[in-house]
């Protein structure tokens, strides 16, 4: 049996994506995308094009299968915590690396999981956007891009608030707070290959490996501060270059 061209197998992906982003269960979604392949297939047999089988309006197509199918209400229960705790994740191992011991008032836990819903809803909708219309990986990845900066000023505006007054919370012992952090590790991990993207962990590295090192050092604060500042950037920098890179190779071979 011939292989399904590009075209179609870029549709049954994007129709993978949109129908995830809205909640369907895993399940009912391989079982579409595998029907899906088989009438491709066919119709790429005939010689005829996607649009005999799809329709003219791919996000017709996708919304009209998405309405078909019902809410995953129970495992989305199981994504959100994931998500509330990694977004937190940054502040875990920063705290780690800086005294082994972890503190945190309630109100950055409160205000960590609005911001954390509030992203879902955000990256979920971009999901759904770019699903619905073919567009080029580096296009994707800029339109994923406002919602991660969206994210990182509300989080970042959160632990300011923390810094700057005095709040009720707790502290964890040197013993507990290691658990969290090996814990927290490994859910990125985990989230990394679920998701198939580094990104989480490049960023968690950039920010939090060469002040780790620097603190081996005796190099002066302000020396110590500008060299971290240029580390962070410049793996930031260089993870980002192979990604762009590795995108449009990606869309000159679909081209």
């Amino acid at each position: 049996m011939p292989e399904l061209s590009k075209e179609s197998r870029r549709f049954i992906d994007d129709l993978r994506l949109y129908l995830f982003s809205s909640g369907k269960k895993e399940e009912e979604i391989r079982e579409i995308a595998e029907e899906l392949e088989a009438h491709l297939e066919e119709a790429e047999r005939n010689g005829k094009p996607i649009e005999q089988v799809v329709g003219a309006s791919p996000k017709e197509y996708m919304e009209m299968i998405s309405n078909e199918m019902e809410f995953d209400k129970k495992a989305w229960m199981k994504y959100i915590p994931v998500i509330i705790f990694g977004a937190i994740s940054f502040t875990i191992i920063g705290q780690l690396v800086e005294d082994m011991r972890l503190s945190y008032s309630y109100a950055i836990l409160g205000g960590s999981a609005l911001v954390s819903i509030l992203f879902v809803i955000m990256i979920f909708g971009a999901f759904k956007y770019m699903a619905a219309r073919q567009m080029s990986r580096v296009k994707e990845f800029l339109i994923i891009l406002p919602p991660v900066f969206i994210m990182m000023t509300l989080f970042g505006a959160l632990v300011f608030w923390d810094m700057t007054t005095d709040l009720p919370g707790f502290e964890l012992g040197v013993m507990p707070s290691m658990i969290v952090g090996a814990v927290t590790v490994a859910i990125l991990m985990w989230v990394s290959i679920w998701a198939k993207t580094a990104v989480l962990l490049v960023m968690l590295s950039a920010i939090h490996v060469p002040e780790l090192l620097l603190k081996l050092t005796t190099l002066d604060v302000t020396i110590s501060l500008i060299i971290n500042l240029v580390a962070m950037y410049l793996i930031i920098g260089i993870y980002m270059y192979f990604s762009f890179k590795k995108m449009k190779k990606a869309d000159a071979a679909a081209g």
